[in-house]
């Protein structure tokens, strides 16, 4: 591993824990407080709106700055957003905070951060190593995502134990929100300086076709996530099966360790079967487990769909990435980054004020159906247009 990609996957690591912390505790501190599944719903919508807002801007205006002086100020974002995170306990204000912080609901990463990173994982690696290299920098935000989503659970342990509040002891967890972003940006600093092109050429000057027709079908893709993201399968999962925190954040971590560690088998795939054929072969059997899950009226055994869907569910994340980086002219990777991964936060935060209403008024699982039917559609439509145009 190259020593100059190694402070991105550190950076990317303690991003990803604080996510996967904040992903679980957002849901079950917005519970807490009383907040309806539509409430919670809309928190997650607004999340997910502004997510998309930052990653378009600083996709298509802050391309032309060194990276690390993006990532750094994006840091400082990110403290802010956990500092109103503890500061609030009241819906209006945190769904304000929600749309203009940097706050993840999913456990994953369509953040600030995101177009940067992948140029800057893009102009460090060769071709042929690239899909590896996503997978590992993928691998290390999934470990700290996975790692994160466990903790979330000790809020409430450390409340019960120390008789106090539950909910002053969750709000205050989000600190751990404001220290990741600290040891993240000191992380950023040991990145080399790459400067960005000078010239005035547009930020997709060559790739536009091929990037727009692409941010499409992603986009469809996370419609469907966004009816499954993780603050939402808290709700399901306590309200339909009546499991705790700690069953909840164990079942969630171990969904996010095994997709993790189930990129790393995505280079092996594509180098034989190509990128397309492993996003599709291994994201549609993962879609029908997750419309299983939902049918299945007996706990254990819709947990077990969820476990199995997170074997294949995140291989085609980092073929998916190296397909963008291929496809497009390294000036233009910050903003195809951008532009394929804002539709996607756009379209994912169409979808979870929805899955909100159904889950109030049913404990039947229609977001995991909706979402799975959804996303399966995405894999055919990204399979035909793979067989009508050269994708490399």
């Amino acid at each position: 591993m190259p020593g100059s990609i190694r402070p991105l996957l550190t950076a990317r690591l303690i991003r990803g824990y604080a996510d996967g912390f904040a992903s679980v505790l957002l849901g079950l501190y917005l519970d807490r407080l009383g907040f309806s599944a539509l409430q919670i719903g809309a928190i997650v919508t607004g999340t997910l709106i502004g997510s998309a807002a930052l990653t378009l801007y600083a996709g298509l205006r802050w391309h032309r700055h060194p990276a690390r002086t993006v990532l750094l100020s994006s840091c400082g974002l990110m403290a802010l957003t956990g500092t109103g995170f503890t500061l609030v306990d009241r819906f209006w204000p945190l769904l304000a905070i929600a749309v203009v912080g940097t706050l993840n609901p999913s456990g994953g990463d369509v953040s600030l951060f995101l177009p940067t990173e992948q140029a800057v994982l893009a102009d460090l690696t060769t071709a042929e190593e690239r899909t590896k290299r996503f997978a590992v920098y993928n691998l290390s935000g999934g470990m700290g995502a996975a790692a994160g989503a466990l903790s979330a659970a000790l809020p409430k342990y450390l409340a019960e134990r120390s008789h106090h509040d539950i909910a002053t002891f969750q709000r205050s967890a989000f600190l751990i929100y404001v220290l990741a972003a600290i040891g993240a940006g000191l992380a950023y600093r040991g990145l080399p300086r790459i400067e960005r092109p000078t010239n005035n050429r547009a930020p997709l000057h060559k790739s536009k076709k091929i990037v727009m027709r692409l941010s499409g079908l992603f986009s469809l893709d996370a419609a469907g996530g966004g009816f499954v993201v993780q603050a939402l399968l808290v709700i399901y999962l306590t309200h339909r099966f009546h499991y705790d925190d700690k069953v909840v954040a164990g079942v969630l971590a171990t969904t996010g360790f095994l997709s993790a560690y189930s990129q790393l088998i995505s280079a092996k795939l594509a180098a034989r079967f190509g990128l397309v054929r492993t996003m599709v072969f291994t994201h549609l059997p993962a879609n029908m487990f997750l419309i299983g899950a939902g049918i299945i009226n007996i706990g254990w055994l819709a947990i077990t769909f969820l476990v199995i869907r997170s074997l294949v569910s995140a291989m085609d994340v980092p073929a998916r990435q190296a397909l963008v980086m291929a496809v497009v002219e390294p000036d233009e990777r910050a903003a195809a980054a951008s532009v394929t991964n804002v539709p996607r936060s756009l379209a994912s935060a169409a979808t979870p004020l929805l899955a909100g209403y159904l889950l109030k008024h049913t404990t039947f699982g229609w977001p995991l159906i909706l979402g799975g039917t959804m996303k399966a559609i995405y894999d055919l439509l990204l399979l035909r247009e793979s067989l009508d145009h050269e994708l490399r």
